[in-house]
Parts: structure tokens; C-alpha cells; sequence
């Protein structure tokens, strides 16, 4: 079994570019910055944040999606597939670059966090979640697993 799956947060480096291909496929190449921690010693709190700068490809539907509503700054969730690319430079030799391959995108935060001047690093953590504000748990339903069936047998 394979899997390659990538998920990133981060903001667009550069404002969005839609071209078409010869075949006329909508394309659309972008950069995301995504902050990665990095320990330090000598820092006083451990640790410093340090960007990572990601090469991405989005075709059809996505391309138009991000050069319609995104911006340089814009905050991303892209969903995708890494891709390593090999080349040869003007001196023959190998060369090697990685970006990822777009399926999915959303917003990293709503219109209206965009302009306001509340943490940034706040809102990317809120963007992954899915749960209402309401009391999520008090729906839930209290399980006696004393009363399970203890024999030796697997349930799958």
C-alpha cells in the first residue's frame, strides 16, 4: 500500500496568476508559506518559527477557485499529492524539485478574519475545526463497557 497525501496551511506569497495550457486547461502555480518550529538553544522559549516556502499546482476548477478568491497574504488549506519533478540544468546535470499537486482547497479563515486585526496564528488553529460553537458532547451517550461480552474473540 502507497499513500501520498499532503495537507498544508500557510498564506500565498504572491498574488495569483490563472493561465490556460496549450490544451486549454486552466492552471494555476502558487507558493504557500507555512511557518514551521524549529528548536533553538540559545532562544530564551525554545523554539522560533521559521517558513517554508511550497511550491503548488492547481488545474480546472481549483485554479479558477484560488485566482477568483485568494490574494497574496490570503490564508490556504490545501489538500493534495506530492510531486517530484527531475530535469537537467544547461550543464547536463540532474536536478530535482518538489511541489504539491492541488485536490482540494479551502478558505484558511472567513472573509471578514482577513481584514480584522485578531491573531493570525488563532485563526489557522479555528480553521480545522468542524464542530459548532453549541456543546458538542452533551448529545453523547453513556456506554457501561463493564457490561461487554469479555470472551477472547476479536469483533472483526
Amino acid at each position: 500500500m502507497n499513500i501520498n497525501k499532503v495537507v498544508l496551511m500557510g498564506r500565498l506569497t504572491a498574488d495569483p496568476e490563472l493561465k490556460i495550457s496549450s490544451s486549454n486547461v486552466p492552471v494555476l502555480r502558487f507558493t504557500v508559506a507555512v511557518n514551521r518550529r524549529q528548536f533553538n538553544k540559545n532562544d530564551s522559549e525554545g523554539t522560533r518559527a521559521t517558513a517554508d516556502f511550497i511550491d503548488c499546482v492547481a488545474f480546472y476548477k481549483n485554479a479558477e477557485f484560488v485566482s477568483k478568491y485568494f490574494k497574496k497574504g490570503s490564508c490556504i488549506i490545501v489538500f493534495g499529492s506530492l510531486q517530484i519533478e527531475t530535469w537537467k540544468d544547461k550543464n547536463g546535470n540532474n536536478q530535482r524539485s518538489a511541489r504539491v499537486v492541488v485536490d482540494e482547497l479551502q478558505f484558511g479563515e472567513s472573509r471578514r478574519d482577513q481584514t480584522g486585526p485578531a491573531s493570525a496564528l488563532q485563526k489557522e488553529s479555528e480553521a480545522f475545526s468542524n464542530i459548532q460553537d453549541s456543546d458538542f458532547f452533551t448529545e453523547t451517550e453513556e456506554v457501561d463497557i463493564s457490561k461487554e461480552d469479555d470472551s477472547d474473540t476479536l469483533p472483526f
